[in-house]
């Protein structure tokens, strides 16, 4: 990992201050965000991705946000990327990030 990816990931949980339990596990050239044992994000090339539901897929989507795509043969659907507007905004962070662990 080189020191920028460590900066956002510091940057990132710094901004998830309020909310408890959350650790950074390195993965796949990334991070992996976890809320004890339950993976809700990925941190990968300075950008931040949130696990989705059909009730919390409509956020990312009406800021024009795409889904993780780590490589042109792979694409989870299942987590999308989060608005830097949204990452500068603690409190929003950290309400769209419950969403992502309560699923």
């Amino acid at each position: 990992m080189s020191p920028k990816s460590d900066g956002f990931k510091d940057f990132v949980l710094d901004q998830l201050g309020d909310l408890r339990n959350v650790t950074a596990r390195a993965m796949f050239g990334g991070y992996g965000l976890y809320n004890r044992d339950t993976l809700f994000g990925i941190i990968h090339k300075d950008r931040l991705y949130f696990k989705v539901t059909s009730k919390t897929i409509d956020h990312y989507k009406d800021h024009g946000m795409k889904p993780f795509r780590p490589n042109a043969r792979q694409t989870l659907k299942s987590f999308y990327e989060v608005p830097v507007d949204v990452i500068e905004d603690a409190e929003a962070l950290t309400n769209w990030a419950t969403q992502a662990v309560e699923r």
